[in-house]
This record gives C-alpha cells, sequence and structure tokens, in this order.
C-alpha cells in the first residue's frame, strides 16, 4: 500500500478579524508552496460571499477529483477527449442542533469527444472514474453523475 501525506495550515486571528473590513470568520488557508486562499464561512451561515467557503471547496474537490479520474481511464481506453465541463450540486442538510452534513452531490460533467464511435465508452468510464476518485471514495454521501457526452467529428 502506498501513502502520502498532505498538510494544510488554516490561520485566523482576533487581530485581522476585529478589522471592519475583514468578517470574523474569514481566514487564511496555506498549503507548501501555493498561493494563500482566504476562506470564509458561506453566505447562508452569515460569511463573506465573495470569499471561498468550505462547502465551495468540498464541491470544487470532487469535481477537480472526478474530472482527473475519468481523463486517466479515457486515456486507458483511447477516448479522445476535446472539451470537459461540470457542475457539481451539493445538497447540505442543517439539523435544529446547528450540525449538518451534505447529503448527497451530482456531478453533471459535458464532455466533448472525438469521434461517435466512442460515446459509449466514454459514457461508461463515469463509473470506472468514480471507483478511482480520492475524494469521492473518502465521502460519506452518493455521489451521481448526470453526464452528457458530445461528439466533434473531423
Amino acid at each position: 500500500m502506498f501513502k502520502t501525506l498532505f498538510k494544510v495550515q488554516a490561520k485566523w486571528s482576533a487581530k485581522n478579524a476585529l478589522d471592519v473590513s475583514v468578517n470574523g470568520k474569514t481566514h487564511q488557508v496555506f498549503i507548501d508552496d501555493k498561493s494563500p486562499l482566504t476562506v470564509s464561512a458561506a453566505k447562508a451561515f452569515k460569511g463573506d460571499e465573495t470569499k471561498y467557503n468550505p462547502e465551495d471547496l468540498l464541491l470544487s474537490a470532487l469535481s477537480s477529483c472526478h474530472m482527473m479520474s475519468y481523463f486517466y481511464v479515457c486515456a486507458q481506453h483511447a477516448i479522445e477527449l476535446i472539451d470537459y465541463q461540470d457542475e457539481a450540486i451539493g445538497v447540505l442538510e442543517l439539523k435544529a442542533d446547528g450540525s449538518g452534513a451534505f447529503t448527497s452531490v451530482v456531478l453533471n460533467p459535458i464532455v466533448t469527444v472525438s469521434k461517435g464511435y466512442m460515446i459509449d465508452k466514454a459514457m461508461s468510464l463515469h463509473k470506472e472514474a468514480n471507483k478511482l476518485c480520492f475524494i469521492a471514495n473518502s465521502c460519506n454521501f452518493p455521489i451521481q453523475h448526470s453526464a452528457i457526452i458530445r461528439i466533434v467529428e473531423d
């Protein structure tokens, strides 16, 4: 078994939170050798709507991981991809005690392939990609795919 370690630092300071231009839930996330992300709570939770929020980042991680897993399985099956777009939609349910959880996510990839004979295989590979996706495999809620495959003929 191969293991790799990922590390993220989240930093917040009361000094910055007292600045009227900074929302009290806004903080920064640092990942080695990358630009910092400024993160806040979602607007629904009184956060700064102009900043990334954990819910957006979770959906982004699911969408990106599925796309990269899909690219991998398409390459294995000689599916020539021309374009890939996705809109991930997640349902977050809140409980009376203030806790909550995502209960489902639907990925809506629109994939363009180079030849018509690739359509059926390209469609079926979303299931295989989902099985490989590290992020999807880490979630305790269903992740569905509502894919559309298009073709561009030479």
